[in-house]
């Protein structure tokens, strides 16, 4: 009960119910009623690598060595257990599968932890990489997800064994009792490792069941491709009087949320991205500005990310309007804004209402989180959880707007199917809200030509 009020109340979690490690793995389903469990191998290793970590580290007795979900979706208050585990845990140990990287609830699992590490490089410009998988059934490397297939990890250092037949046939198969010791011990000696040399900081719980899942929509490809352009000046051209500690050497440098933190938001946001199983690009409005062709179908969706001083710059301003004319709805717009930035706050009426009359469509399209992202994202946390449904709500517009091929060998269908980078075929999905509807201040009823909320997508601070 504590632990529910603490969390309704934005609270932190005491260290007391901080668990060291976070097991995510796929639940497998009974074959007949009254069968035994298939998850009880899993329950297993989880006792065994809490036993060693509780061994390798001083950690006081009663501590919460490790965090596993059993089954507890189906109590009451689950999302808020799981949300306060993935907030506070110091490590996250997946444990692959094919079974795994097809279940929506670990991909759940994953972006919630992903995104806290991200959120923490973006702060020290440090990379937070705190994810350790573990191999429970081999998994060909061609049916990894991009978050997964990105992480360099070297699984030999387990064991020949280990390799081959994952955990799973190690603990299963007597013959392999040494060898499964022997991966056990040295995944809870890595998990210690990592704990110790990253020290994640533990932050605001998520709501688990509104979160999207790091492994995209089930049956996506791998090659869903997105691009991040960045409309903002360099160090060398600001405006006059504008202070040169938010920008660097191209546009690609700038920090908005300067100086909590230290890494230039084209990055951050590349990384967010790339936590939602895309493969991404970045680039500058300078240098692409005058090469779009608006008669040619959409080959990517994309997020235009800019700085309202650009308006202060009359060529730039005039090519974003030029911009804003051509029918693009698969460009959607972020715009941070830091509250902080005390020449930003004496300028703001005038900066934004200079920016909506150069990109009245932009600024005006979408739905109503993609709306409150070009109004104004306060800090690097917000920018995290309303930039999923930005990039959901662009990828729904590619796809309403791809170029339509036949399928190959066909000379007619009657239903047509859509190809290309996104790998997907056949009629786009309706668009989900990975968030509640009140997580930005507004209410999205999916009606976006109705929907007319407004206002700052966040002025709080984590």
């Amino acid at each position: 009960m504590f632990l529910r009020s603490h969390l309704r109340d934005g609270g932190r979690v005491p260290a007391s119910v901080q668990p060291y490690f976070f097991l995510s793995y796929a639940h497998t389903p009974r074959f007949g009623a009254g069968g035994p469990d298939p998850d009880m191998w899993v329950e297993r290793l989880f006792r065994d690598l809490c036993s060693h970590v509780m061994a390798l580290t001083d950690l006081p007795a009663g501590a919460e060595a490790g965090f596993m979900d059993r089954e507890i979706r189906s109590g009451e208050g689950w999302s808020e257990r799981l949300g306060a585990a993935l907030a506070t845990c110091r490590v996250f140990v997946p444990l692959f599968s094919p079974r795994y990287f097809a279940s929506e609830m670990c991909g759940k699992e994953w972006y919630a932890f992903a995104q806290r590490a991200i959120h923490q490089g973006a702060l020290s410009n440090q990379p937070a990489e705190a994810i350790v998988p573990a191999l429970w059934v081999p998994v060909p490397p061609s049916q990894l997800p991009g978050p997964a297939e990105r992480l360099q990890f070297n699984h030999n250092t387990f064991g020949e064994r280990y390799v081959t037949d994952g955990l799973y046939g190690l603990i299963k198969l007597r013959g392999y009792a040494e060898q499964y010791e022997r991966a056990v011990y040295e995944l809870a000696k890595r998990i210690v490792r990592v704990a110790e040399t990253v020290r994640l900081e533990p932050v605001r719980p998520l709501d688990y069941r509104g979160v999207p899942s790091a492994f995209g929509p089930t049956g996506s490809s791998p090659a869903r491709t997105l691009h991040v352009t960045v409309a903002a000046a360099s160090r060398h051209d600001l405006p006059d009087g504008r202070s040169p500690e938010y920008y660097g050497d191209n546009a690609l440098e700038w920090n908005p949320y300067h100086p909590v933190a230290q890494r230039p938001i084209a990055y951050v946001a590349e990384d967010l991205v790339k936590n939602l199983n895309y493969q991404t690009s970045i680039g500058s409005f300078d240098d692409e500005a005058g090469h779009y062709d608006n008669k040619q179908p959409p080959t990517r969706p994309e997020i235009l990310i800019v700085d309202r001083w650009v308006v202060e710059d009359e060529h730039r301003r005039q090519r974003l309007a030029a911009f804003d004319q051509e029918s693009r709805p698969w460009v959607n717009v972020v715009v941070p804004w830091n509250r902080y930035d005390h020449q930003s706050r004496a300028k703001e009426i005038e900066l934004a209402q200079r920016l909506e009359e150069t990109l009245p469509v932009k600024m005006g399209q979408g739905r109503a989180a993609c709306r409150a992202a070009a109004n104004g994202v306060a800090n690097m946390e917000t920018l995290g959880q309303i930039l999923p449904q930005v990039v959901e709500a662009a990828a729904q517009q590619f796809l309403r707007h791809a170029q339509v091929y036949l399928p190959a060998g066909s000379t007619h269908t009657e239903r047509p199917r859509l190809l290309g980078p996104m790998g997907m075929s056949g009629p786009p999905a309706p668009p989900r809200a990975p968030f509640p509807p009140d997580a930005f201040g507004g209410h999205n009823d999916g009606n976006d030509s109705n929907d007319t909320d407004r206002g700052d997508a966040d002025d709080s601070e984590s």
